[in-house]
């Protein structure tokens, strides 16, 4: 069988999983009980029980029973857990997936969401939009459910007034618009659940409407995109010995492999060839497989590889990262705080993560943003997230398993959420080495013979800090003094090095990293010579700051020229913040790419309440400190 074929077979066999999600209240489960009846999909004999246990109990039968499979749903009449169903029309086959409307419930909202391909919103006409539908149609958002069909449900209620329909259906539509889900593939359809109108069939009760019924609009939806089609992700979930043989084990998230394929572990960055591919419940030798399957391969190189890493081709990797911004919802009864540890899963792995920073709280209401220092229970945030070493991982919006992780407190799931790498590079870039044929060359002028001959030390005076911060005005200072007094100096700025040593990178994320490397290597060889070597860079990223201490953590001084935003914009020129306030410049640190404040500088200068006269002393009178052996 072919790839092309056996992609086919995928897109036609595999059931389309749709959540059905809204407020408590709303009808949804007697919605999926109606549409089950009128699709002719129950069990023989179901309605009929249902009917039985109603006349017994002395209760109204109710579609919703039908559904409601655990008795504590039928006492409070609510959706607890989350039931899956299989049910079929002419066209293709669905798993209907009920989720909890009720707010003590959300977890559970969210299990039965994450595995949808798509969604039904229901509403109630006589209520609108309410606190609840509106948290469950960003949390759609938020698991990247972009197809979704809005059922204004109870119709009924409202005297089947279509004049209500359109006010409510303008009110949804604005809120999914502000969401950014796309409206040209959005349906909206009155129904009545309880009666049966416009599920399956179109009812005599609202001949203003001559759209498509529930049952059609869901044979309309686009069957999700194929895993295969995706880079190569496979989890390795364990590691077994046979014999003489090691099977690395496990699923294959997305893409596929051949016996032969050369693998690349992440974030070990080891690599190896498959030299068999092992699947169960086959017999004999397996030469391809695909997403969705289990299997074990073996290398031909005995590496050690740990549960955790992701295997990819060595062509299409994933991003390593230490940092990343992570788009969450909280479940914890705990508020989420800057400074704590938590544990996150991610695919196989598991990794110790601090909340380095809350950037924003979302407001499910009105889509506004807030400020704040904590995230409460069943909130919205985006958070910045570090970790003590690389961890491998993709962009949702690249691979939306490898993009998505959950929170662990202790042994409770306390949150989930998406990752966002916008302003943040691959740290990857930085670790290749293009070239093989290279050896070190010894001098021989000894250093300390460069400093005597000097008169001082050599070394790296690292400055960092926002735009508008006065590091250029800080460094050439110093450097005209130090000079003057007899030092070998010289300044590094983005200026000089733009011009030439860098004058081939941009300012993205992967340019600015690969930028600072270029820059470190050459200050400290700058150092190495005897000299002191200023730099004056924004460099956001802590990780590559540390990347240059690494170099030659004797030589490296970290100074923290340390102005508010607002100070930086109150100086700037140029008028840089203001255009990127404006949407006229993109990846403009401090606005719309992070910047990443040292923890522990050598040096700090706050400019914003001290003068360049203050500040240069304050500079100067370290450099005596540090680097003077004779004096000038």
């Amino acid at each position: 069988m072919n790839d092309q074929s056996s992609r086919a077979d995928v897109q036609t066999t595999l059931p389309l999983k749709i959540v059905i999600v809204g407020h408590v209240d709303h009808g949804k489960s007697t919605l999926i009980g109606r549409l089950f009846h009128d699709t002719g999909s129950l069990p023989d004999g179901k309605l009929e029980a249902i009917q039985a246990m109603s006349e017994r109990r002395g209760m109204p039968f109710e579609w919703a029973f039908l559904m409601d499979a655990l008795q504590a749903e039928r006492d409070q009449g609510i959706t607890i857990d989350v039931s899956h169903i299989h049910f079929r029309t002419n066209a293709r086959e669905y798993v209907l997936i009920d989720a909890p409307g009720h707010r003590e419930f959300v977890k559970n909202m969210i299990t039965g969401a994450a595995q949808a391909d798509a969604a039904v919103l229901v509403v109630d006409a006589r209520e609108g939009m309410q606190e609840q539908t509106r948290r469950h149609a960003y949390l759609l958002h938020l698991l990247g459910i972009r197809q979704v069909v809005v059922a204004i449900n109870k119709m009924d209620l409202v005297d089947y007034n279509e004049a209500r329909f359109q006010q409510v259906s303008a009110e949804v539509r604005d809120y999914l618009a502000g969401l950014g889900i796309d409206l040209r593939h959005t349906l909206l359809i009155p129904v009545s659940a309880r009666d049966g109108d416009n599920i399956v069939s179109l009812g005599k009760t609202m001949p203003w409407y001559d759209g498509e019924t529930l049952a059609q609009s869901l044979d309309g939806l686009q069957p999700p995109v194929p895993s295969l089609d995706l880079p190569l992700r496979l989890p390795v979930q364990d590691v077994y010995k046979f014999d003489d043989r090691r099977i690395i084990a496990g699923r294959i998230e997305s893409g596929h492999l051949r016996q032969g394929d050369i693998l690349l572990f992440s974030p070990s960055n080891k690599r190896a060839r498959i030299q068999s591919i092992e699947a169960w419940p086959t017999r004999g030798q397996v030469l391809a497989c695909r997403a969705g399957q289990s299997i074990g391969v073996t290398l031909d190189e005995q590496i050690f590889v740990e549960r955790g890493e992701i295997a990819s081709l060595d062509t299409n990797p994933p991003m390593l990262t230490n940092v990343f911004r992570g788009r969450i919802f909280w479940l914890g009864h705990q508020p989420l705080m800057a400074g704590r540890r938590y544990k996150m899963k991610l695919c196989t792995a598991q990794y110790p993560v601090d909340v380095e920073k809350i950037e924003k709280v979302i407001d499910v209401n009105d889509l506004g943003t807030v400020a704040a220092d904590r995230v409460e229970r069943n909130a919205i945030a985006e958070v910045i997230f570090r970790t003590r070493a690389q961890i491998p991982l993709d962009p949702f919006d690249h691979n939306g398993i490898t993009g998505r992780f959950v929170i662990v407190d202790e042994f409770d799931i306390v949150g989930g959420g998406l990752i966002n790498m916008d302003g943040y590079a691959d740290q990857r870039l930085s670790q290749r080495i293009k070239s093989t044929n290279i050896f070190r060359v010894e001098h021989r002028v000894p250093i300390e013979e460069r400093w005597q001959q000097n008169g001082h030390r050599g070394g790296v005076l690292w400055m960092t800090g926002l735009s508008g911060s006065g590091k250029s005005t800080l460094a050439f200072s110093l450097e005209q003094y130090l000079f003057r007094k007899g030092y070998q100096v010289y300044v590094l700025d983005g200026d000089n090095v733009r011009h030439g040593l860098c004058s081939d990178l941009g300012f993205s994320p992967e340019d600015r990293v690969e930028n600072i490397r270029r820059v470190g290597h050459a200050a400290i060889l700058f150092a190495r010579a005897g000299f002191l070597c200023i730099t004056a860079f924004i460099s956001p990223y802590r990780a590559d700051r540390e990347r240059v201490r690494a170099l030659a953590p004797e030589l490296f001084h970290e100074v923290f020229i340390d102005a508010d935003l607002k100070t930086c914009e109150e100086r700037d020129p140029k008028g840089l913040y203001a255009k990127a306030r404006r949407g006229e410049i993109d990846d403009f640190t401090g606005i719309s790419a992070p910047y990443e404040a040292p923890v522990n500088a050598e040096v700090r200068l706050d400019t914003s309440h001290q003068t360049v006269e203050a500040s240069l002393a304050e500079l100067s009178d370290y450099v005596m400190r540090q680097f003077a052996i004779t004096a000038h």
